[in-house]
């Protein structure tokens, strides 16, 4: 019994001197747990709302304010015309259109009144979420004035109401158009970072790093090399997913194939960065595997928009989703490949990209110099 307890205790302490296991079996569970409780969340919040009302008649504004009321929408856009809606899903200020047929109040009482739902479909599932409660928020309002209007005649026109719901960009609703950009971020984040960080910690270990950097060549261009492999299988992956994406799942490439391509390249240089600095600050590849994980595969499936909105997530982690790369790369892939939008729309988040692809790039040097001297 006695040995049994003595092996025991010693595995124990190993355990305990080793950071790595602790940090698995400690550290990631609360990660997880936090992320998972309040990151993942499919309720409806904060849906920006643009209206479109003709009559401007006291009936409409009552519906507004009832859409208005709850924590579900915020209407932050009067319409002038039908015109202006496409500009305004076009530059990502709005998720949902709300527009309402002319003499509206008028024609509510008579059965004729309609209002249509337009949405933007580019996320198919929450479009459809973002119609359903919009729906059944506006039905409900309705059906309360023609009530309120107290004739028997008008009440019983409360289930004749006509709301339709019309989707932008994803009219066939189809999954694949959300779930191409997450893909195409998530595998060339993976490939670049993660691939390209234990590769060069690989080559720390078995001692080959030291035998290339006392070569003539420049400590840069060793790095450059191991990393040049690494920027082409990902521009090959990139140009699979786009075939399958176009000929296999039917989604189209509404904008630039150019600046699709560009900012891929962009998204990729990024990547390849931030593997870079995780190797110069790993020691072992278990070490650089985790922290590959904990920085990039976690948070890129959470936080980044590819499964779940953005808009529903707590402040605090609305704002840590602003530093994670793939949040930018996927927006971008969204409204370039599938709204069709001009670069001139994303110049934001092309200048985030940059400015993480020169700070990584800057930080991955220095620190890799350090662990050179």
């Amino acid at each position: 019994m006695k040995p049994f307890i003595a092996f025991v205790i010693k595995e124990f302490r190993h355990i305990l001197r080793d950071r790595r296991t602790m940090l698995i079996l400690l550290v990631m569970p609360v990660v997880e747990i936090i992320l998972f409780g309040f990151a993942i969340s499919t309720e409806v919040k904060n849906v920006r709302v643009a209206v479109l009302d003709p009559s401007h008649d006291a009936v409409t504004r009552r519906v507004i304010d009832r859409l208005a009321a709850g924590e579900y929408f915020t209407v932050n856009h009067a319409m002038r015309s039908p015109g202006e809606m496409e500009e305004l899903f076009r530059s990502n200020r709005i998720d949902l259109a709300v527009v309402f047929s002319d003499r509206f109040a008028d024609n509510l009482y008579t059965g004729e009144a309609n209002v249509q739902l337009v949405t933007d479909a580019t996320d198919p599932n929450m479009a459809a979420m973002w119609a359903n409660y919009a729906m059944q928020t506006v039905r409900a309002a309705m059906q309360e004035e023609q009530k309120a209007a107290g004739s028997p005649e008008a009440q019983s026109l409360s289930g004749g109401i006509d709301v339709t719901v019309r989707y932008l960009y994803n009219p066939q609703m189809k999954s694949a158009y959300n779930f191409v950009p997450g893909v195409m971020g998530l595998i060339m984040m993976l490939i670049c970072a993660m691939m390209t960080s234990i590769s060069i910690v690989r080559e720390k270990e078995r001692g080959a790093m030291e035998v290339l950097l006392v070569s003539p060549v420049r400590p840069v261009f060793v790095i450059l090399s191991k990393v040049a492999p690494y920027f082409a299988l990902s521009f090959v992956n990139l140009v699979t997913i786009l075939l399958l994406s176009v000929f296999v799942l039917d989604v189209p490439v509404a904008g630039s194939l150019f600046w699709l391509i560009a900012v891929s390249l962009l998204f990729i240089f990024v990547a390849l960065a931030l593997g870079v600095l995780i190797s110069s600050v790993s020691r072992t590849q278990v070490a650089a595997m985790l922290g590959s994980g904990l920085i990039l595969m976690m948070p890129t499936l959470l936080l980044s928009g590819m499964i779940f909105p953005i808009e529903s997530m707590p402040p605090v982690l609305q704002w840590i989703s602003g530093l994670i790369p793939a949040r930018w790369y996927i927006d971008l892939v969204k409204r370039i490949m599938i709204q069709g939008v001009d670069v001139t729309m994303v110049g934001g988040q092309i200048a985030v990209l940059a400015v993480m692809a020169a700070v990584l790039t800057g930080a991955s040097l220095k620190m890799f110099r350090n662990r050179l001297e």
